[in-house]
């Protein structure tokens, strides 16, 4: 499904259903049980309880698992990426990465744009088959130096990282002028159709968490949408 139907979907199910409904297991089972057609549902709802359990295999074998992630082209929204592309303002022969950029579709997009830029994840879904520039690397501990390039791209990641903390201090760290970050507005529930973590339902969460003092937040369809200035 297209994030426009997911988003519509999760408004829903987030701001018509009572608490006492929307977190209880037995009600949410038969709407993930459609969800993911049938596959691991009891081990997908029963995520949120058991993540900070997990090794880094286990952890990651959940997303190995998960369908859902692998055949969308994209989490972000069209107005997203137009927001993205229009807040880059940086010469072409300044250096960009985008951090978890999962199937490329992004870093496609800028390359094509003339910028020079890199992707980074945890695996390499052939993105360097593609004539795409990629490094592999965990968020948690970037293989780059300080203030290696001068923007940097975040997407759809944080929400999934358990020491986002961590994480959000390596994107400054390589950082040397602008971080431009992607993260779904969303309230926290037991039983939500993602892998998500962390929950970001107003900006200051956001705006708390990078800590940066110059800065652009703004609600771009269901995203968080933020720029920090360095």
């Amino acid at each position: 499904m297209n994030r426009k139907i997911t988003n519509t979907i999760s408004y829903i199910l987030d701001n018509f259903l009572p608490p006492i409904l929307r977190d209880n297991k037995y009600f949410m089972y038969p709407a993930f049980y459609i969800w993911f057609k049938g596959k691991n549902v009891l081990k997908n709802m029963e995520f949120k309880s058991v993540f900070h359990k997990l090794s880094k295999e286990e952890y990651n074998s959940y997303y190995n698992e998960y369908e859902y992630i692998s055949t969308r082209e994209t989490d972000l929204s069209s107005k997203s990426i137009e927001f993205i592309t229009r807040n880059i303002q940086m010469n072409k022969s300044d250096k960009l990465i985008e951090i978890g950029c999962g199937s490329g579709y992004l870093l496609d997009k800028i390359s094509k744009l003339g910028y020079n830029i890199v992707g980074c994840d945890l695996v390499d879904v052939g993105l360097s088959k593609k004539g795409l520039s990629f490094v592999q690397g965990d968020i948690e501990s970037l293989p780059f130096s300080e203030n290696e390039f001068d923007v940097v791209i975040c997407n759809h990641t944080l929400e999934h990282i358990i020491d986002v903390a961590k994480a959000v201090e390596e994107l400054k760290r390589i950082a040397k002028k602008k971080i431009i970050i992607t993260v779904p507005c969303q309230r926290y529930y037991k039983y939500t159709f993602d892998l998500h973590i962390n929950f970001f339902p107003q900006d200051s969460f956001l705006i708390n968490l990078m800590g940066i003092e110059n800065y652009q937040c703004k609600k771009i369809g269901g995203d968080w949408s933020y720029i920090g200035f360095l």
